[in-house]
């Protein structure tokens, strides 16, 4: 490895949690963004460094154009998924066992899975520049560079896409003390089949939503309203899964619980909270999603 080829890794290294939330922000999956940065590097390592004035500016601008790249492949994909498409979770720190290496993304409040879901309705070009802009603060000739529009262009792009994500943005609490504390008392009372406890926690208009992309059962529509997402969750005790454990996480900033069949994932939970009570429950149970999540923790 000659000197350029190491200033060029150095490069990717100092600023691999930047450059990761910004290719997972576009892409909304870490299987993705991998790709994205390893490709990504292999076209940042063959520029001359005397060229490049900001080099984190310029790998910042290398991953949003193959991000945005990836997005358009998956999005025609996409169109022919079974049944509603959740970004795929990112296991940001556990309770048991610190944190996961995944964590080197630089963590806000665009990593949450309500705010991807957000960005999932902007266009392919809206959604990266949004995330180099209003997330992390790029001027307005960096994007024009990454996305190959003029810089007028550009400012037009921000402005829809900024307008749109605030009129849809959820509110939620990151994962604290009272999460976990509402997480707890949610499944202990989904294990006991009390739905009068559910019905404590959850927001009148709660929302359930899962993804087994099918391949695995799970839900193929949205389940809107306290009562019903209550007696989905009231049967969980009935129904279970064979020798059945369950961690709990933080995954997307969020509080989350990683439930394991034999020793192997089977699904991961997100909770929406705001003000103590649960809005929303998501549920990744597409196999493909979770392969990055390990072994249960010791017991």
């Amino acid at each position: 490895m000659n000197d350029d080829d190491t200033e060029q890794a150095q490069v990717f290294t100092e600023h691999r949690g930047l450059l990761f939330s910004i290719a997972y922000e576009i892409t909304g999956s870490v299987a993705d963004s991998e790709d994205v940065l390893q490709d990504s590097y292999l076209r940042f390592a063959k520029v001359d460094p005397g060229t490049v004035e900001d080099p984190r500016a310029y790998a910042a601008q290398v991953v949003t154009r193959q991000a945005l790249n990836s997005l358009r492949s998956a999005q025609r994909r996409r169109e022919e998924y079974v049944g509603p498409w959740l970004p795929e979770p990112l296991l940001t720190a556990t309770d048991e066992r610190g944190t996961d290496p995944s964590a080197r993304v630089e963590l806000a409040e665009s990593v949450s899975m309500a705010m991807l879901l957000v960005l999932e309705t902007l266009s392919p070009l809206e959604r990266a520049v949004f995330v180099m802009r209003e997330v992390f603060g790029f001027d307005y000739a960096h994007i024009a560079d990454a996305v190959d529009r003029t810089q007028a262009s550009v400012r037009q792009v921000a402005h829809r896409a900024r307008d749109h994500v605030q009129e849809r943005r959820r509110r939620f609490t990151p994962a604290n003390e009272e999460t976990d504390r509402v997480v707890g008392e949610f499944f202990a009372a989904a294990m006991t089949g009390d739905l009068d406890g559910l019905l404590r926690l959850l927001a009148p208009d709660a929302v359930y939503i899962a993804d087994g992309g099918g391949k695995v059962t799970a839900a193929k529509v949205p389940v809107h309203g306290a009562q019903k997402v209550a007696r989905l969750f009231s049967g969980l005790a009935r129904v279970g899964l064979p020798e059945m454990t369950i961690d709990t996480a933080i995954v997307n900033t969020a509080p989350g619980v990683i439930v394991y069949s034999r020793g192997v994932v089977d699904l991961v939970f997100l909770f929406e909270i705001v003000n103590g009570l649960i809005t929303g429950v998501y549920a990744v149970r597409n196999p493909d999603k979770l392969t990055r999540f390990g072994a249960p923790s010791p017991s």
